[in-house]
């Protein structure tokens, strides 16, 4: 494997990015802080779909594709996939594991946003932790609520809304301040796998406040799936410089 062409958009990713040499290439959808201390070349921006994205590997003369999305991000990882296929080459993907519940949790698994909303009924003062997609149903929010939507930037709320900017890793004790500050009663949250904000899910567990978890989207088959930074490196190694 002569030219790795890394999808980013976990942490993971850009640990990966730094053991590449100037022949490989970081992909980046352009959302959040671009890296420019990079040995490899990085690109930011999207591809047009799985065609596209087939265009751009056989332009660049790609040997592999490595998915390292975000778990969520079910449709890049489909065209990865697909796109390798078409261009007959292997795509090797990062998919971080899981958070598992613990005893204590009140964990609530919902598909979609029909069933988040139908969920959250019972509540008064959710806190999201969804990234920008609640920023479309501003309009929605019932009258005996107040949202509190943490996402990477800051964004126009309304009054029944504030939007928090703030990236992490979070600690544990700003955790408990936001939750009690804000009387967080319900926390919604994807299950990125990340340690980065697991502490959110800590607090909900001491303070006995359910979870709303966003069902995780289904992923496409690839030639080889790693769990691990350590367990991806490893695999790539005599391809890194």
């Amino acid at each position: 494997m002569n030219r790795i062409l890394l999808l980013g958009g976990v942490t993971e990713a850009l640990a990966i990015a730094r053991t590449l040499g100037p022949q490989h290439i970081y992909s980046l959808a352009g959302i959040g802080r671009v890296p420019t201390d990079l040995t490899c070349q990085v690109r930011v921006g999207g591809y047009g779909g799985a065609e596209g994205l087939a265009q751009f590997i056989r332009e660049q003369g790609i040997d592999l594709l490595l998915d390292a999305t975000h778990p969520y991000a079910a449709q890049i990882s489909h065209n990865a996939a697909e796109a390798a296929r078409a261009c007959a080459i292997a795509c090797w993907a990062l998919r971080r594991p899981a958070w598992q519940p613990q005893a204590g949790d009140d964990w609530r698994e919902v598909a979609d946003w029909t069933e988040l909303t139908q969920a959250l009924k019972p509540f008064r003062r959710p806190l999201f932790t969804l990234g920008r997609e609640p920023l479309q149903h501003l309009d929605e929010i019932p009258l005996d609520q107040f949202w509190t939507l943490r996402a990477l930037e800051v964004y126009p709320g309304n009054e029944r809304c504030e939007v928090i900017g703030a990236r992490g890793p979070f600690r544990l004790e700003d955790e408990r301040e936001l939750f009690q500050r804000r009387q967080i009663d319900v926390l919604v949250s994807k299950n990125s796998g990340s340690s980065a904000t697991e502490p959110k899910l800590e607090v909900a567990r001491e303070l006995g406040v359910p979870v709303l978890i966003l069902k995780r989207p289904v992923l496409p088959a690839v030639d080889r799936e790693f769990w691990t930074f350590e367990e991806t490196l490893e695999a790539l190694a005599p391809s890194g410089s």
